[in-house]
């Protein structure tokens, strides 16, 4: 196999994902209600009552639809890499990835330019939904909009990669509801996305350390810091080690002689 061989096949992959994203409205408008929803209804009723004293990356008092803007992000990130990891238990059955995944090209090659496929899309749906807040007047400084873009494409490998590592365990879709009801929810609630750690642990210890040893929480605050200039370097080494580990437990999980393929009779 040429190096031509893997652009082709890593491009077709990520075209594939782009065209479907595309023509697929439903899809791009489910994308957006769901954060949006939050940031107009939720963040607006309690904007009184949870307005933020100053914490950093902030600079001065916040109104709290400022604070859950980064945790909306990660919403975002977090339901399309699951939103992939269901098209891929589709495709891995019926689809393209059956076919894919005998051909000559290394599983460890097709997984990535699929998670990278998927990160791509899910970062294109975070800046229309920058923009809307934007008009919101939630607005960070301008060379946020640029530094954010290496924490979202990390941030969205990291919660790529866990989707793939989950669908290897998922045989039919009918079962992607308890993913739902098991991973993404625990991992939303359970995180600074909504609230800072200094809250959450004036109401529960346990919270506070679910919360704080949560990936999807150091993805959420990789992307705040990076979207008000600043860097946060033990969130960017915790988000690059849990992609490391759900890459490689994915990779595992899919190799038909280790894996769970093997379980489920091959792909």
């Amino acid at each position: 196999m040429k190096l031509v061989h893997y652009w082709r096949a890593m491009w077709g992959i990520i075209w594939r994902e782009l065209s479907r994203f595309v023509t697929q409205r439903e899809r791009f408008i489910s994308a957006l209600v769901r954060p949006l929803v939050w940031l107009f209804v939720f963040a607006a009723g309690f904007r009184a009552a949870l307005g933020l004293a100053i914490t950093p990356p902030y600079e001065t008092y916040i109104l709290y639809e400022v604070y859950i803007t980064p945790g909306l992000i990660g919403m975002i990130q977090l339901f399309n890499g699951m939103q992939s990891s269901l098209s891929m238990v589709y495709d891995r059955e019926m689809g393209s990835m059956r076919i894919l995944m005998v051909c000559p090209l290394p599983r460890w090659f097709l997984l990535l330019s699929k998670l990278l496929a998927g990160t791509g899309v899910s970062i294109l749906q975070v800046y229309v939904f920058l923009a809307i807040a934007w008009f919101y007047d939630i607005q960070a400084p301008w060379q946020g909009y640029l530094w954010i873009m290496p924490a979202l494409l990390l941030s969205g490998l990291m919660l790529g990669a866990l989707g793939l590592l989950l669908s290897s365990f998922i045989k039919q879709l009918e079962n992607f509801a308890g993913v739902m009801n098991f991973v993404i929810f625990p991992m939303f609630f359970m995180s600074t996305a909504l609230y800072p750690l200094w809250k959450i642990k004036e109401s529960s210890a346990l919270l506070y350390h679910l919360a704080q040893y949560n990936p999807f929480s150091q993805a959420v605050e990789l992307v705040r810091f990076a979207l008000y200039g600043q860097f946060n370097s033990h969130a960017l080494i915790y988000t690059f080690a849990a992609f490391v580990v759900f890459m490689v437990a994915a990779i595992i999980g899919y190799n038909p002689s280790k894996g769970m393929m093997m379980r489920k009779g091959g792909a």
